[in-house]
């Protein structure tokens, strides 16, 4: 009961992670900066003789798309977008058809094109004269592989790649078991069976994959390798310090107004927005992101769950018209929340100025504008 009022209550359960990620950081000194420093150019030399190797590799096909698979797949592509976009251009056929014969380099280039956006077509050169897929296609295990993640990128007009998914699907399945295969090349077969590559988080497979690589002694370049580890290191350190920037945020923004009816979730939030885009370039945006992701959260709990109606529908007018003075006039709590996000979009304007991007801060405040009048219809 609060000012009479008897206020619903949804019970959520505390965070897990409580205040770990803000307390819980290793110690900035002299000897770690000087350490991180040391990776950070260790990192610069790796790129430089990582991207000689995808030079030197460029008349070996399948070598080169595995590089570029590899490199994308450790996480560490973002660090060569220009070359993989330019070798992806130039292997591209114009006529949107991918030749060649070896079934493993073929299934890679369709899987690498779609993935940057090329039209590529499917085609048919892997069928017999009854129209099955060739039985000899079942001994090249790697090829088998490449071939089932190429199909989790097929359109609605890739009716064959269809049928390549349950063809490819039974023979890795019966595989699997196999154990005259090589370790790391069963454990990705498995690994796919679970989860396709393209329907998994890249953070989370960077860091899966890191292990497999290293035992895989047919792909494996220790150059790559090493780059991969240093860089998972240094991303680590960042995303730390943004999850801790963020969880003492939100420490002053619910528990300063009190606000124990909404959930508790910013860390989750924060791994939503990760799982979009982990690369050091979008810090800014991954921080922008997980609070206006927070804020809405607590929106959707003062619609669903604590406010009363007449409370909602006087809160809904202020946010339609964005109306300050209006705001002094709302129930306590949702005075508290108005200024927060008030607040949390000058915070917004001003860290996107300097980048020539605070325009787009309008933007946010009329999506705010419709969910809150999605969120009062409901409530209707």
């Amino acid at each position: 009961m609060e000012d009479g009022i008897a206020r619903q209550s949804a019970g959520y359960t505390p965070s897990v992670w409580g205040d770990y990620f803000i307390k819980n950081q290793a110690p900035c000194s002299s000897t770690t900066q000087k350490t991180e420093e040391l990776m950070r150019e260790r990192v610069e030399e790796l790129v430089r003789e990582v991207k000689n190797l995808l030079d030197n590799t460029y008349k070996d096909e399948l070598q080169s798309l595995e590089l570029i698979d590899s490199l994308q797949r450790l996480g560490v592509g973002y660090h060569f977008e220009e070359e993989i976009d330019k070798r992806l251009r130039e292997y591209h056929d114009h006529n949107g058809k991918i030749e060649g014969n070896d079934l493993q380099a073929v299934a890679l280039k369709f899987r690498l094109l779609r993935q940057h956006g090329y039209n590529v077509t499917s085609g048919t050169k892997y069928k017999d004269d009854e129209g099955k897929f060739q039985s000899n296609l079942a001994n090249n295990v790697r090829g088998l592989l490449s071939l089932y993640e190429a199909c989790f990128l097929s359109t609605l007009e890739d009716d064959i790649l269809d049928e390549a998914l349950n063809f490819t699907k039974h023979h890795l399945q019966s595989l699997s078991d196999n154990d005259q295969l090589d370790s790391a090349l069963k454990i990705l077969i498995s690994h796919a069976l679970e989860l396709p590559l393209h329907r998994r988080i890249p953070r989370l497979g960077a860091r899966y994959y890191m292990r497999v690589y290293e035992q895989d002694k047919e792909s494996k370049n220790d150059i790559v390798l090493e780059l991969a580890m240093l860089d998972f290191n240094l991303l680590q350190l960042l995303h730390n310090e943004e999850v801790k920037s963020l969880s003492i945020w939100w420490e002053k923004i619910v528990h300063d107004a009190k606000f124990n009816f909404s959930r508790d979730r910013i860390v989750e939030c924060y791994f939503w927005i990760l799982s979009v885009y982990f690369e050091p370039q979008y810090s800014m945006a991954r921080k922008i992101t997980t609070k206006v992701i927070a804020l809405l959260s607590i929106t959707d709990d003062i619609y669903d769950v604590y406010g009363t109606s007449d409370e909602l529908q006087s809160f809904t007018d202020v946010i339609i018209r964005w109306d300050e003075e209006a705001a002094q006039q709302l129930k306590e709590y949702l005075k508290v929340h108005f200024h927060n996000l008030t607040k949390a979009l000058q915070d917004f304007d001003n860290e996107l100025s300097s980048h020539g991007k605070s325009y787009r801060v309008k933007y946010l405040k009329e999506i705010f504008k419709v969910v809150v009048r999605a969120w009062d219809e409901e409530v209707k």
